[in-house]
């Protein structure tokens, strides 16, 4: 061939090779084509199962059922609605009430124990009983006082002669000395004999005194009004002075709770106290469940723990039923003001996400939409909002769990019960009612759908 031909002879196919080497480039070719196919054929099958087969989630975007006007209670593209329960937002006063762990302290808890030494001759109380102040509790052997009270009289007597005896003398001196028939110094001497005698006498009555105190100390008797506890030494025992105890007496009526409160609460209390406000205290049990007892605060200490930043204050009780115990652990709420017509929302209608602090507020009758709210004081089911509501508002307060912004929903509660009361949004067989008219309209997709997402008791 001809070297300046434009045909290349390395580019010429070579025909005298085998057939089986000219047949392997259109075997490879055809390889990678059916290899195509196969991933083709397999993304058309995920994507058929993925829209068509696969169980689809409850409350999607995109629902199985009818689109526009022939989807029954459907929103944007087909949605169905969500069952709710709402409530009407209402004007109303909403206490505010610190809460605080408290202690049950008696006001007075005093342990008897006798002044003076002796045998205990008797015991006048039963364990458990209710004394006055004055009541007889126990006897002290009084007799060996009984005697030496006698002795110390007979030296008062005595020291009394010799000290009338000493200013007749004196009298007498004091005239001779006016006469010059005397010294001055006799009637010196004579007069401090008398001062002698006059302290003498002094200290024998102190004696007699204590004598018959201690004769009275014989006698052991309630110091205050309350409960007297187990008796701590038996009749016919040795008594010590000041270091046996007899029994321990509780003053119940009225009694206290010492409770605490932080620190930044302290400002709020003290505020009403200055303006003159009683404010009221409830005392509840361990489980805060019951009302032990209502009574008013009395005081609140003059310091702060440091350690805790805790306040202490004490509020009294009349405690008329014995329903407060000493030493014992209850839950102290303190009433510090009242917000008064307020709007009010269900504590079970405020939710906390992305927004901040929301709730969902139904527009008109078939939407619902996310409002950011601003929440003030809370007692228990109810809330005061700040700013976000106003009164004549709707809120959700049940089935909040599936919606979203802009959800269409249906109503099942009008919202007529009290706020904060628990309670299903919709009863059972009207949601069978509901299930039921829906399988009729729906498409065979979205009835197999229903079925399958329908709890087994229905």
């Amino acid at each position: 061939m001809n070297e300046n031909s434009p045909i290349r002879t390395e580019t010429a196919r070579d025909y005298t090779a085998p057939a089986e080497t000219r047949a392997a480039p259109t075997r490879g070719g055809r390889g990678w084509l059916w290899f195509v196919l196969v991933l083709i054929l397999a993304g058309g099958g995920y994507y058929g199962y993925r829209h068509y087969l696969a169980p689809k989630p409850e409350g999607a975007t995109e629902a199985a059922g009818p689109r526009g006007k022939g989807g029954r209670g459907g929103g944007r593209h087909g949605e169905p609605a969500q069952a709710v329960g709402i409530a009407t937002i209402a004007a109303g006063d909403v206490p505010i009430v610190l809460a605080g762990l408290g202690t049950v302290t008696p006001l007075a808890n005093v342990t008897v124990r006798s002044q003076i030494s002796g045998y205990l001759m008797e015991v006048g109380f039963r364990e458990g009983q209710t004394v006055k102040k004055g009541d007889f509790l126990a006897q002290i052997d009084s007799r060996i006082y009984e005697a030496q009270l006698a002795q110390y009289q007979g030296q008062l007597m005595r020291d009394q002669a010799l000290l009338q005896n000493s200013k007749l003398d004196l009298a007498r001196f004091q005239r001779l000395s006016q006469q010059d028939s005397i010294s001055k110094q006799n009637v010196d001497t004579q007069a401090a004999l008398v001062k002698q005698n006059e302290g003498t006498v002094a200290a024998d009555q102190a004696l007699v005194d204590q004598q018959k105190l201690n004769i009275t100390y014989t006698r052991i008797v309630s110091p205050v009004e309350g409960r007297v506890g187990l008796r701590q030494v038996d009749q016919g025992n040795y008594i010590t002075a000041a270091s046996t105890s007899l029994v321990v007496v509780t003053q119940l009526h009225p009694i206290s709770v010492v409770f605490t409160l932080p620190e930044d609460d302290v400002a709020k209390v003290m505020k009403r106290l200055r303006a003159g406000a009683k404010l009221a205290v409830s005392a509840y049990d361990r489980g805060d469940a019951n009302v032990l007892a209502t009574g008013t605060l009395d005081t609140v200490d003059n310091q702060i723990d440091t350690t805790t930043g805790t306040v202490k204050l004490r509020a009294l009780f009349d405690n008329a039923d014995d329903a407060l115990f000493p030493n014992q652990f209850v839950n102290a709420k303190l009433t510090v003001d009242t917000v008064r017509q307020a709007p009010i929302v269900p504590t079970a209608a405020i939710l906390r996400g992305t927004p901040g602090t929301y709730v969902y507020l139904l527009q008109g009758d078939d939407k619902v939409v996310v409002r950011p709210i601003t929440l003030g004081e809370a007692d228990g089911p109810r809330t005061v909002v700040t700013a976000g509501l106003a009164v004549g508002d709707r809120v959700v307060v049940d089935g909040t769990d599936r919606l979203r912004d802009g959800a269409p929903v249906r109503i099942t509660d009008d919202g007529t019960r009290p706020p904060g009361a628990a309670g299903p949004a919709t009863k059972p067989e009207n949601s069978k009612a509901e299930a039921a008219k829906a399988d009729a309209v729906a498409p065979d997709a979205q009835k197999r759908e229903r079925r399958r997402q329908r709890p087994a008791a229905q």
